[in-house]
């Protein structure tokens, strides 16, 4: 690979980095031609970005951005592809589903980095599923703050009702 081309892909990887808060790193190595095909038309389903990297050249571009992936220096080895979204959660759903329905052991979750936090491991992968997208706890949360005004009003508008029917029972009784 010429310099220029490794320089225009580290800006690239740079870009990318800088512009998503969550990316997942995984080993596809041992897939083959038609179930790597398969999960790049999952990520496309899924909205997520993957792309398959050399580990120099993303080391380089992590260190090019005002973040800090040292954590993640230590499982740049081998074969690494690069799985970036919008929701924290969406690429270990996707590698959950992707095993599943093709009963392979890959890909493998080397490491992940969402909103700051880091996680090492394969063994993340299941907690990683469970995490929340701010979006999902934002939804949590204006449920919760309605929970209590909807019980309030619908209290109310039934004891009004409630109680126009005991008045109606009691006028009915006086006459």
């Amino acid at each position: 690979m010429r310099k220029e081309d490794k320089k225009q892909l580290i800006d690239s990887l740079t870009q990318q980095l800088t512009d998503n808060n969550n990316f997942y790193l995984t080993d596809i190595s041992t897939l083959n031609a038609e179930n790597t095909s398969d999960l790049r038309r999952l990520c496309f389903k899924y909205g997520i970005k993957m792309q398959v990297v050399k580990n120099t050249l993303l080391k380089k571009a992590m260190d090019t951005v005002d973040r800090d992936y040292e954590e993640l220096y230590g499982i740049l080895k081998g074969n690494t592809s690069v799985m970036f979204s919008e929701a924290g959660n969406a690429p270990a759903k996707l590698i959950k589903e992707f095993r599943k329905t093709t009963k392979q052991d890959r890909p493998l979750l080397k490491g992940a980095f969402i909103e700051e936090m880091t996680y090492i491991g394969e063994d993340q992968l299941e907690f990683l599923t469970s995490i929340k997208s701010k979006e999902e706890l934002l939804g949590d949360i204006i449920a919760l703050l309605q929970s209590p005004v909807k019980n309030v009003v619908s209290a109310l508008q039934s004891g009004g009702s409630t109680l126009s029917g005991i008045l109606e029972t009691l006028s009915e009784k006086s006459e």
